[in-house]
């Protein structure tokens, strides 16, 4: 099975990227979406241990843990340290099922790809880009963002020309969808038929 990872910068458009797999039929681990869950579940606890206040009911509140972050800088790395051997430990069950189930390809969407080192567990990289001011101009448009929290946000990311330095290919976003869409349709045809070793069920 050939494991391709795909990620970029904060609203640089990986979710639409992530969708044309979707609609291909290749199978995709939205990371982010997997953090979701786990602050509605098994990451609630050892958060609020860590951050007092940030939970409700059993469940993240992701405005407190936000306000958390803000106020220290330095906590985003205690918080890492909570989610992301939970969100590994998702990605290799979602792995062993696909090739338990000889999927041809699957896709990881991981936006800290390259911060975690999570290359190393793909055979192909895929960035996602578009122009500062385009990326700038859809964070500030998502609900309940303000300055402070998209300048944090930004900041704890790796810059958007060294992802592109490092990938296999880079995709951009600020062109009409159709035209991304197509150049991810080439993308798997020349994807077809290649053989993956980043990953082993054993």
């Amino acid at each position: 099975m050939l494991v391709i990872a795909l990620t970029g910068s904060i609203a640089m458009g990986k979710t639409t990227v992530a969708r044309r797999f979707l609609e291909q039929g290749i199978p995709v681990f939205d990371a982010d979406a997997e953090v979701h869950k786990l602050y509605a579940g098994e990451a609630a606890a050892p958060i609020e241990a860590a951050f007092p206040g940030t939970t409700a009911k059993g469940e993240v509140d992701r405005a407190a843990l936000a306000a958390a972050l803000e106020e220290n800088p330095g906590a985003l790395a205690r918080l890492e340290a909570i989610v992301h051997p939970l969100v590994r430990a998702r990605r290799r069950a979602f792995l062993r099922e696909h090739a338990s189930a000889e999927t041809e390809m699957a896709v990881l969407e991981i936006p800290l790809l390259f911060e975690t080192g999570g290359e190393k567990d793909a055979d192909v990289t895929i960035v996602v880009t578009a122009p500062a001011e385009v990326q700038r101009s859809r964070l500030m448009a998502r609900r309940g963002m303000n300055e402070a929290r998209a300048d944090l946000l930004m900041a704890n990311q790796m810059p958007d020309a060294e992802k592109r330095a490092r990938a296999d290919y880079v995709v951009e976003t600020d062109r009409p969808p159709e035209e991304t869409a197509a150049e991810i349709d080439k993308l798997i045809e020349s994807f077809r038929g290649r053989e993956g070793e980043a990953f082993s069920i054993e």
